[in-house]
């Protein structure tokens, strides 16, 4: 294991511990998931299919991932690791023909105990509503790669085996979804300075109306929570985390978000959305707003579309 890696075991474990601090207690048994004829049946909205994972164990939920592809009929690839840490399977979906390569990644588990509806079973969602309705919106000369990964509860483990094993030198951008089911202002988060792909990302979301520091914000380097893209960005990428919040719970979660263990003291009895279901069984798809992962969805395809290659 390198040093590296170190760190982000780690920090997977840090994560694991203030998820524990803030909600004691074994974990709960799941409720029972949708059959998975019935989202394959269903209708394409990024709430419909966000059940496909909800409320099945991680292995259920990989193998949901990929079974929806093959019913589908979208060609894919398998990536399969094993480490020390663990192992699993991420899947990846190629969009359009550009020899650059835009990144959009949703991880497919969750902790022990949780439904994962808005962690990540949302990201899931809009990412697979958007296959058929992405490569309209590719420019010419990018691609979009649709990153489906393993063992992000596990400190990024799925994606730090994709990084090591895939060649990079093609990505142009790469985004990570996360917590992408409740709220109306998008956060740009791990944005510690600036770059071409973050400048276009924010002039995109610019021209669908939004406002920046009001209904869609940029922040640095958040201290313990993180996403898929650090892995990448840990190779020298510009990959950043894309969340939705409740705009008017702005200023309880960025002191929840940058003190996380004086904020889990201080919040014991009522956290911030959406860390009031976040790594607990409250995290249903019950929780979830169509209008939040509606607005990650038009957003994913205004930054496609103005991330030039």
């Amino acid at each position: 294991m390198s040093v590296r890696d170190l760190g982000f075991w780690l920090r997977g474990r840090l994560n694991r511990g203030v998820s524990r601090l803030l909600h004691p207690g074994p974990p709960a048994p799941l409720p029972p998931p949708a059959p998975l004829d019935d989202v394959l049946r269903g209708a394409d909205t990024p709430l419909a299919l966000s059940r496909l994972v909800e409320a099945r164990g991680n292995a259920e939920r990989e193998a949901a991932v990929a079974s929806f592809l093959a019913a589908r009929g979208v060609p894919f690839t398998r990536h399969r690791f094993t480490t020390l840490e663990g192992g699993g399977e991420n899947f990846a979906v190629e969009v359009g023909g550009g020899d650059r390569v835009l990144v959009l990644i949703a991880h497919h588990d969750a902790v022990p105990g949780s439904p994962g509806a808005n962690d990540n079973g949302a990201a899931l969602g809009i990412l697979l509503h958007l296959l058929p309705r992405l490569e309209r919106a590719l420019p010419p000369g990018l691609r979009a790669r649709l990153l489906f990964t393993a063992g992000e509860e596990l400190g990024y483990l799925g994606a730090r085996a994709y990084v090591k094993d895939t060649p990079l030198g093609d990505i142009a951008g790469v985004l990570s979804l996360e917590l992408c089911g409740i709220g109306d202002a998008l956060v740009l988060w791990d944005a510690a300075g600036e770059t071409p792909f973050l400048r276009r990302a924010t002039s995109a979301l610019e021209a669908l109306g939004r406002r920046r520091d009001d209904t869609y914000h940029v922040v640095g380097r958040i201290p313990v929570f993180g996403s898929d893209h650090r892995a990448f960005a840990a190779a020298g990428l510009p990959a950043y985390g894309l969340t939705i919040v409740p705009h008017a719970e702005a200023e309880p979660l960025r002191q929840f978000i940058f003190h996380p263990l004086r904020g889990a003291l201080r919040h014991l009895a009522r956290r911030p959305r959406p860390f009031d279901t976040y790594h607990t069984p409250r995290d249903t798809g019950a929780t979830l707003e169509p209008a939040a992962l509606d607005a990650v969805a038009d957003a994913l395809l205004a930054i496609a579309a103005e991330a030039r290659a």
